[in-house]
């Protein structure tokens, strides 16, 4: 179960089903669109049910659950996710991103469901400049998010810890092992890319918060430019250094990391999912502009607050523990959405190119 109609839920629920797992999709489509459905069964050929509610409503949740007592995991992606947003209607982020993940941890032990896989962020860690040696950002590294949407993430980690933890105790208390009681916490750095077949993408409803939708868009003259916020970064060239992954990369980093929970049981565990590759704000524009064939315009602007220098990963954790490792490069996130989002202007308010349906039917 997820959110599972957003970006890196969609991806994931594409990756379950193509591991014969069944997924039962809730989302409210606050921002995304059920016709992601349509297209995660046109690539794979299963058809995930869906159910149209809010994280919040547990009652809501109660009723998926009642309907469907053959889940016994979930993974949770559900939370408004724009750092610049997330200063300007805080309690809102609260009650979504923790308020909801409460609602949903509630529900999931009524119904005995004892694992849950985290969709939390790079951004927990905040500076981690301000610490010697922490870049590229290991796991250890300190928490000490520098703007709202981390914090709430970094809350609802704790919520995850301390309720896992709990029932782990409640269940030795009572005799019993308490070891089907895991979470994983998937600290991502920045997902990048699309389906390589072009017909799934990223479909923000509303403008796109991420560097590559944004250029994407400039590219097919939706936009502009770009604007890029700070040029004086102790960077080679003065902006931001970000851990770019594939989302094909980062959708299966989920399923191992489902997978460890109910082969190892380790209770709470926090894994990286990055690609140990730091690349700079004027790095992605010239990828992304070879890519199209033409140079992107841009304008830098000041600094957002929040933002911070470098969120590179350390995955070393990841590549030992969950044997995983990513293997799809930037170029390859930056052709990927070139395909896409050239090929489907108006993202999954239109029909899927018609050339690439019958290439995926000719692959079936």
């Amino acid at each position: 179960m997820s959110s599972g109609t957003g970006y890196i839920g969609s991806f994931t629920a594409l990756a379950l089903l193509e591991a014969d797992y069944k997924v039962v999709i809730v989302d409210n489509l606050y921002n995304s669109s059920q016709e992601v459905v349509n297209r995660i069964e046109l690539i794979c050929g299963k058809r995930p049910a869906f159910y149209k509610l809010d994280v919040t409503d547990e009652a809501a949740l109660d009723k998926v659950f009642d309907d469907h007592p053959d889940i016994d995991n979930v993974i949770h992606f559900a939370a408004l996710k724009a750092v610049g947003e997330s200063a300007e209607i805080p309690l809102e982020y609260y009650r979504t991103n923790v308020y909801g993940s409460i609602a949903l941890l509630r529900s999931m032990t009524k119904h005995n469901v004892s694992n849950i896989v985290f969709s939390s962020s790079a951004t927990v860690y905040g500076d981690a400049t301000r610490f010697p040696n922490m870049i590229p950002i290991p796991e250890h590294c300190p928490i000490g998010p520098t703007n709202t949407y981390g914090r709430t993430k970094s809350t609802v980690e704790s919520v995850i810890t301390d309720h896992i933890e709990a029932q782990r105790n409640n269940a030795k208390k009572a005799g019993k092992s308490g070891e089907q009681w895991n979470a994983a916490l998937l600290r991502y750095f920045n997902p990048a890319g699309s389906h390589p077949s072009g017909i799934m993408g990223e479909n923000p409803l509303g403008v796109p918060y991420n560097l590559l939708p944004l250029l994407a868009q400039v590219a097919i003259g939706k936009r502009e430019k770009l604007l890029v916020f700070g040029d004086d970064y102790k960077s080679k060239d003065g902006t931001a250094i970000r851990d770019y992954i594939h989302v094909l990369d980062l959708a299966r980093g989920h399923l191992v990391a489902l997978n460890y929970l109910r082969e190892h049981h380790p209770g709470v565990k926090a894994w990286n999912l990055g690609t140990g590759t730091g690349s700079t704000v004027f790095d992605m524009i010239k990828a992304f502009s070879k890519v199209v064939g033409h140079d992107l315009p841009f304008q830098v602007v000041e600094r957002r607050p929040g933002d911070v220098l470098d969120l590179t990963a350390n995955p070393t954790l990841a590549n030992q523990e969950l044997k995983w490792k990513t293997e799809l490069t930037l170029e390859d996130a930056c052709r990927d959405l070139w395909k896409w989002t050239e090929n489907n202007p108006e993202g999954y308010n239109q029909d899927p190119p018609k050339a690439f349906v019958d290439a995926l039917k000719k692959q079936g």
